[in-house]
């Protein structure tokens, strides 16, 4: 065994995970703020980049902040995107790579602050299996970030059962082998404490700092507001029906065939003037009224939600015989110890 290998053979304690997309500006700050963290924590540790195909100079950086890692005792290690997948899938990659007992997720702008990975870690030794962080003083936009912010996870809370203050900190401790049993699509990575809690994990908060952006811009703009809200839809269905689906499309056409019979019985009252009976003087044929359009409708929605119903039947048990492929793909993987061997480097399907 070389002696690189040697230095990292032993069981890693900690592992760090930052997806990265175009901050070249703040790498290097936030790379020597965290090692000097770790090292203080007196555990094994590893960092995970997962440049999420950067168009600056973050490749560059990172290349040279790896190259940098091998003297050093926290092994290091920067995987590379074919193209741009997006935040969920980068952790989604870095978590599968991960070796730690305890993942922490760590945003590569530097407004998260390392010095809080201990706190974290603390809370989790209380018998938590997660502790996601809350940017109780947060250093963003009040209307364009804060207030909608705060909306979402009152809403996500109230839909889940789950009620945290911050969904959105990308700052969380999770036991590796817990988290290790999700996989992650979409965006899905900001509703983790959510999904842990439905297979039975236990969930904590911890209050964390969180520091106003030093360089370069924020990759969220208005249409993630949007993406909340059709999020939370989604978390309704995978809380309560993922493993039912026919339930909740089955519910939605028993509401879409309730509204036929009561277009229906609109349809009779109009037509035969049974208005006269509460006073109102109103008599209109089928054709004077739009109705039967209405309830048309009703009836296709009917049958397309129980169509919909048997077809997500189908996926879900899809879904759960044919496990295995990534939403992602990696060009390559660089480590601060040496090549990792083929057969552990889990490559995804585009």
């Amino acid at each position: 065994m070389h002696h690189d290998e040697a230095r990292f053979s032993r069981e890693i304690d900690l592992s760090v995970v930052l997806p990265v997309y175009n901050e070249e500006q703040n790498l290097v700050a936030v790379d020597s703020e965290l090692r000097s963290v770790l090292r203080a924590m007196g555990q094994s540790a590893e960092i995970i980049y997962v440049d999420d195909f950067s168009r600056d100079g973050s490749r560059a950086v990172l290349e040279r902040i790896v190259e940098a890692a091998t003297k050093d005792s926290i092994r290091t290690r920067v995987i590379r995107f074919r193209r741009n997948y997006g935040q969920t899938a980068a952790m989604t990659a870095g978590f599968q790579l991960a070796e730690g007992r305890v993942i922490f997720p760590l945003d590569a702008d530097g407004q998260n602050n390392p010095a809080d990975i201990p706190r974290l870690l603390a809370e989790l030794e209380k018998g938590y299996d997660v502790v996601s962080g809350w940017r109780k003083d947060r250093k963003d936009k009040p209307l364009s970030r804060k207030l909608p912010s705060r909306v979402a996870n009152w809403l996500i809370g109230l839909v889940s059962g789950v009620r945290l203050h911050d969904y959105g900190c990308t700052l969380k401790a999770y036991r590796a082998a817990l988290l290790k049993e999700l996989y992650l699509y979409g965006e899905m990575h900001r509703f983790i404490p959510l999904y842990l809690s439905h297979i039975g994990a236990k969930v904590g908060e911890l209050a964390v700092d969180h520091r106003p952006r030093a360089a370069g811009v924020s990759k969220y703009g208005p249409r993630r507001i949007i993406n909340v809200i059709l999020d939370i839809v989604l978390i309704r269905f995978i809380t309560r029906y993922y493993n039912r689906p026919m339930h909740f499309f089955g519910q939605m056409g028993l509401i879409f065939l309730a509204m036929v019979f009561l277009t229906l019985f609109f349809m009779v009252v109009f037509k035969f003037g049974w208005l006269r009976l509460i006073g109102i003087n109103y008599q209109a044929s089928f054709v004077q009224t739009p109705l039967p359009a209405l309830a048309g409708t009703f009836l296709v929605g009917t049958i397309v939600s129980l169509f919909f119903g048997i077809l997500a039947e189908i996926l879900i048990r899809v879904h759960y015989e044919s496990r295995g492929a990534r939403p992602y793909a990696i060009e390559s993987i660089r480590d601060s110890a040496g090549a990792i061997a083929a057969e552990r480097v889990s490559i995804g399907v585009d």
